[in-house]
């Protein structure tokens, strides 16, 4: 059942709105024969979970995915990264509905029992540190997320230039300017979640702001919400263009953080929701890293140095909910990612 269910929502992702008929013409097409009685049963059931919206009545009845149903919608990302981009059936729009959509359970009951036995851990491991390990370790943190938070960016320092840069303000040679300020600029704000955590319990349009304008000083980037319309590399997504729009979006995702039932939920949502809005110049992504980081902290969890991950990986995530809207790439991430710093950091 769970298969055909996947089948449904990957025809719906590709066809857009379908009605039954249509639907198990498609499933003949790419799965074993099933009877079109089947097809509406199964159709009946993800319209009454949310899945699917129901359009019409009698013969002009159709049927199409819901923000609910693209969340969660478990994608073939590396197959869907893999089409050039002018044949990607995605969403090239901002989806006005997604972040109203956001339920509060966005973590399977297995992984939150993952997520809460690394806390268990961490909270193990930090327990009455030493201030001169707490030190070290916060150093040693720092400078693996400048580092890797830096790559993801393509920025090409190593992560032996960035602890020089970081602890003897050395600059590596034959790197620009910017790219030991992009890492200073991770320190620098990293340093201020840490110092100020207590006022990250939530997002807010300030402190928003005030991460972002830490992570691009001195790098030429525009500061507040952004006037202009950005495009995206290799995607087919366009955020929005109207400031107005924007400061309603960024509202949207105060609100859609602030609902979230605990920190896990409220750092995943700020870290996707931050990189789909788009809601500066330049530095959304790394702004959405540190402000999901920020959330941890702020509750007394591990925090984030995406030091394992995979620099396409996280990419590839990122733009399956761009185009997709479907959290379960970027999910699988965080989740690992925070087991990884659970077992390997001991901030305070």
């Amino acid at each position: 059942m769970k298969l055909i269910r996947e089948k449904i929502v990957t025809i719906f992702l590709e066809k857009g709105d379908m009605q039954s008929s249509d639907i198990h013409a498609e499933l003949t097409k790419i799965y074993e024969p099933v009877s079109i009685v089947t097809v509406k049963r199964h159709l009946s059931e993800m319209v009454s979970e949310g899945i699917l919206i129901l359009a019409g009545s009698g013969r002009s009845t159709s049927y199409k995915i819901s923000s609910k149903g693209r969340l969660f919608a478990d994608v073939d990302v590396k197959k869907y990264c893999f089409i050039d981009p002018d044949n990607r059936k995605g969403l090239k729009a901002y989806n006005f509905n997604l972040l109203s959509a956001m339920p509060v359970e966005i973590f399977t009951d297995q992984e939150q029992q993952i997520l809460d036995n690394a806390t268990d851990v961490y909270l193990k491991r930090t327990k009455d540190l030493p201030l001169t390990i707490q030190k070290k370790e916060l150093e040693r943190l720092v400078i693996e997320l400048s580092w890797k938070s830096s790559k993801i960016e393509g920025n090409t320092y190593t992560l032996l230039d960035t602890e020089k840069l970081i602890l003897e303000n050395k600059e590596a040679p034959g790197h620009s300017k910017k790219e030991a300020q992009m890492i200073l600029n991770h320190k620098d704000a990293f340093n201020y979640i840490h110092e100020n955590a207590q006022s990250f319990q939530n997002l807010t349009r300030k402190n928003l702001e005030e991460l972002h304008v830490i992570l691009v000083k001195g790098l030429s980037v525009g500061l507040g919400l952004r006037q202009k319309q950005v495009g995206i590399t290799g995607s087919i997504y366009t955020p929005l263009d109207n400031v107005h729009q924007i400061t309603e979006a960024v509202e949207a995702l105060s609100v859609a953080v602030h609902k979230m039932p605990n920190a896990y939920s409220k750092a995943l949502v700020a870290l996707i929701g931050i990189s789909y809005i788009q809601p500066f110049e330049d530095g959304n992504k790394r702004t959405s890293r540190l402000m999901a980081n920020a959330i941890l902290l702020s509750h007394s969890l591990a925090p984030l140095s995406y030091r394992s991950v995979n620099e396409d990986d996280y990419r590839e995530a990122i733009l399956v909910f761009y185009e997709l809207n479907s959290l379960v790439a970027m999910k699988k991430i965080f989740v690992e990612q925070y087991t990884f710093a659970a077992q390997n950091y001991a901030v305070k």
